[in-house]
């Protein structure tokens, strides 16, 4: 699995949560929300420190990262996370 965050979506998300940098966000498989790759799931994020990294990409000074135990969601997909300029928020792009 790979990981990759627009520059467009980094900064969003640096100034939507108000982030000091250096800092993680962890994205994980979520119980309910839509638009995910298994229905009845969807990606949540967490200010959260890594422990046993799956997959990472780093920009705008924050490292996005995925766990080991959450890999089963991701398996077989890249995620690609880019801003949605019409909503004005990030949408979630999986890419098999």
């Amino acid at each position: 699995m790979n990981i990759h965050i627009t520059k467009e979506a980094g900064i969003w998300y640096k100034e939507e949560l108000e982030l000091s940098t250096p800092t993680q966000i962890r994205l994980y498989p979520r119980y309910g929300g839509v638009g995910g790759i298994i229905p009845g799931f969807s990606i949540g994020i967490n200010n959260d420190t890594p422990e046993a990294v799956y997959a990472s990409f780093t920009i705008e000074d924050i490292q996005f990262f995925v766990e080991e135990q959450d890999s089963w969601y991701f398996d077989g997909y890249d995620l690609k996370v880019q801003l949605n300029k019409k909503l004005d928020e990030p949408e979630f792009i999986y890419e098999s």
